[in-house]
């Protein structure tokens, strides 16, 4: 089920509150019946607005980003093959998983 926040202007509260898509909440006392909460000082027939939130948006990032940022992409090639889609200058390409380079240098990119 989803979240939803509403706002009351005549205690300037915000209340989280979990329902379905299909029910309206119009009223302080629905929001603080759904919520489990009291009621309050606030008159249970006080109007509510339902805020609105830009939604999260979760981006790829590209290999050059995350590489940036210092992580390592290895990506399967071939049955013990690997490609680093993200090596630095000086950094193996392809690793070989019984090869002894096999793993990044990972303290070239981790620091303090």
């Amino acid at each position: 089920m989803p979240l939803y926040d509403y706002y009351c202007a005549d205690n300037r509260t915000t209340v989280e509150v979990q329902h379905p898509m299909t029910t309206i909440l119009r009223t302080w006392g629905e929001v603080c019946y759904v919520a489990q909460i009291p009621l309050g000082e606030t008159d249970p027939l006080a109007p509510v607005s339902k805020v609105i939130h830009a939604p999260h948006l979760s981006l790829p990032t590209g290999d050059s980003k995350l590489r940036e940022t210092g992580f390592t992409k290895l990506v399967r090639r071939d049955k013990g093959v690997y490609e680093n889609v993200t090596a630095a200058e000086g950094e193996a390409r392809f690793l070989s998983a019984d090869g002894e380079d096999a793993a990044p240098r990972f303290s070239d990119n981790i620091r303090d």
